[in-house]
């Protein structure tokens, strides 16, 4: 993995989250405990702040970044990033999920217990309603989540909090 400063500032990874070996962190980047980054994701945390926080999965290809001065970058508790996703200076609450190919730009909010489904845009400013599965360029909302939405979420956080511990005993980390 390559974890750069930049400036005076370095990245923070908990000692029970998984970082592969291919990805990118650079300054103020915070990782929570048994959070996941996977292949080829790139975190910039140079023009502000990214922190993930726990039992959260950031897949493969997925970059962040912010406008300087302008928005950060925060993923909730229990929160699956999929694979290809741009974040650029949104919040993501607990227990979501956003789908592959999304796009949630600046100063965005997704609420908690939400689906950005795949090849979504959320445009700046604007929310995401709590408890809703939301499609399309720009984003319109679908529905509300389902109770089996809503365990699927659970399902999808649970499954990486366990790909997590598999790659971190592999590694021969405790």
């Amino acid at each position: 993995m390559t974890i750069e400063a930049f400036e005076d500032h370095h990245p923070r990874i908990h000692e029970r989250a998984f970082v592969h070996a291919s990805a990118v962190l650079i300054g103020r980047v915070e990782i929570g405990e048994e959070s996941s980054v996977w292949p080829n994701v790139t975190l910039r945390g140079d023009d502000g702040t990214i922190v993930v926080g726990r039992c959260s999965s950031i897949q493969d290809n997925t970059v962040a970044h912010m406008t300087e001065g302008r928005s950060v970058t925060t993923v909730g508790d229990r929160v699956t990033v999929g694979h290809g996703v741009i974040l650029h200076g949104c919040t993501i609450e607990d227990d979501c999920i956003v789908g592959m190919g999304a796009i949630i730009l600046d100063n965005a909010v997704v609420e908690r217990g939400c689906i950005v489904g795949a090849g979504a845009l959320v445009p700046p400013g604007k929310r995401v309603p709590a408890g809703s599965v939301v499609v399309g360029n720009p984003f319109t909302v679908l529905r509300a989540c389902t109770e089996a939405d809503l365990e699927f979420i659970e399902y999808s956080w649970r499954e990486y909090v366990k790909r997590t511990a598999q790659y971190r005993a592999a590694a021969g980390a405790p």
